[in-house]
């Protein structure tokens, strides 16, 4: 059975992304590697779950692609939350732009904010 245990976002920054992740979101660092110019960063929400690599966006497409996601208003990538309520009202209170209030909409409640390296992120819970 395959599993999907890593995935990506292109970030403008990657120190100032893994400050983010960690110290503003909740994630922990998992891999912090240096390759090169970069470094190999990812971050998870505990220690077996799925792995989110901080990659940065200086591949010629990379950088376009986000931020005509950006312009759109359309998010990279969505995260799950059992209390977006509170999530929300947490990063607030860290300074996080949110670009759309909780808001319900079908099945789930969405949020969504900027995460300072070039993307916007939805949250997400389930009704």
């Amino acid at each position: 059975m395959l599993k999907i245990k890593l995935t990506s976002i292109m970030v403008e920054d990657q120190a100032k992304a893994l400050a983010f992740y960690t110290d503003v979101l909740g994630f922990a660092k998992k891999h912090d590697i240096p390759v090169g110019e970069y470094r190999w960063i990812t971050v998870v929400a505990s220690p077996d779950e799925l792995e989110l690599s901080l990659e940065p966006n200086a591949n010629p497409v990379a950088k376009p692609f986000q931020q005509g996601l950006f312009a759109q208003g359309i998010p990279a990538t969505s995260f799950e939350s059992t209390d977006l309520d509170a999530d929300y009202a947490r990063l607030r209170a860290k300074g996080v732009a949110f670009t759309k209030e909780p808001t319900v909409a079908g099945p789930v409640k969405i949020a969504v904010f900027s995460d300072t390296v070039g993307n916007l992120i939805q949250l997400h819970q389930l009704l």
